[in-house]
């Protein structure tokens, strides 16, 4: 989806990437975002093993099945289920000698790349996007245990992905709130069979309360990380850059020392059921999370 698809929730002055996200393979996507110093990946990669390791702890016999939404070529799961970095990733996508490769010859060898660092505590990793050729290709290569190409916003959920979702304990998010929103989580919850944990990274231009008010209606409570926020990319240039500072203006927020510096920023969000948001506050959770 492009922010022109999205009902005043990506604003305009935001730059488009839609040729990127729905390529046979992720090469074109690493090259693009790759001098704009893309990093959200790699926050979410700590902060979702740091979640998985309480899971274990407060949910002893579950299996933490994790959902990634808005999942693209499956980068969350390789950084949270392999021994890579996502400048490993940049590295790799990047590499010349793969320039003449057909996506099916880069497949092959994605699928030896990424069984050489599958850690022994991998967990199954289920995603949803609606860049289905996007998900093809990194369930084609192992990183996901189910794919599917659909889009919430404008359909429920279809019965494949009810089913592969019904064990979920983790929902994550890195990218696209804002071209997914409320209805997405509301069809999303619909199919599990317990409340989850949800943890979503969102750009501070995007409004994250519609969604906190939806999970709330489902027994979850959302907290917000109050320490510190996390870089997601730099600004493609000084319209995006002002365009940007307008929208938290108006917002009343401060934007020094973060978005006036060049790079997006978001905030990190974690919805839990009560008792065990209570039992361990996100601040206690995560009190020094990943590197800055």
């Amino acid at each position: 989806m492009t922010g022109a698809s999205v009902r005043g929730h990506v604003h305009k002055g935001k730059a488009d990437f839609s040729d990127i996200y729905d390529c046979p393979d992720p090469r074109r996507y690493f090259e693009r975002l790759q001098p704009l110093d893309y990093q959200i990946p790699r926050h979410g990669q700590a902060v979702f093993r740091t979640l998985i390791d309480a899971l274990h702890r407060q949910r002893p016999a579950v299996t933490p099945t994790v959902l990634d939404l808005c999942c693209s070529y499956g980068i969350n799961a390789a950084l949270l289920n392999h021994t890579l970095t996502l400048s490993d990733l940049y590295t790799h996508y990047t590499d010349k000698a793969l320039t003449r490769l057909t996506a099916r010859q880069l497949a092959d060898i994605d699928v030896e790349f990424f069984a050489r660092s599958r850690r022994p505590d991998a967990v199954p990793v289920v995603g949803l996007d609606s860049a289905a050729r996007a998900v093809r290709y990194a369930t084609s290569v192992g990183l996901l245990q189910g794919g599917y190409g659909e889009n919430l916003e404008a359909a429920p959920a279809s019965e494949r992905l009810r089913h592969a979702a019904a064990r979920t304990v983790l929902v994550t998010v890195t990218g696209g709130i804002g071209y997914i929103y409320a209805k997405t989580f509301e069809r999303l919850l619909e199919c599990l069979s317990t409340p989850p944990w949800v943890a979503v990274f969102t750009l501070r231009t995007v409004p994250y309360q519609p969604i906190a008010d939806l999970l709330a209606t489902h027994g979850l409570v959302t907290e917000r990380l109050r320490t510190r926020t996390f870089r997601q990319r730099r600004f493609t240039n000084a319209r995006e850059r002002d365009a940007t500072l307008a929208v938290l203006a108006k917002a009343g927020l401060d934007a020094r020392g973060r978005e006036a510096d060049g790079y997006y920023h978001t905030d990190l969000y974690l919805s839990r059921p009560r008792a065990e948001a209570a039992a361990l506050p996100l601040g206690e959770l995560l009190p020094d999370p990943v590197a800055r």
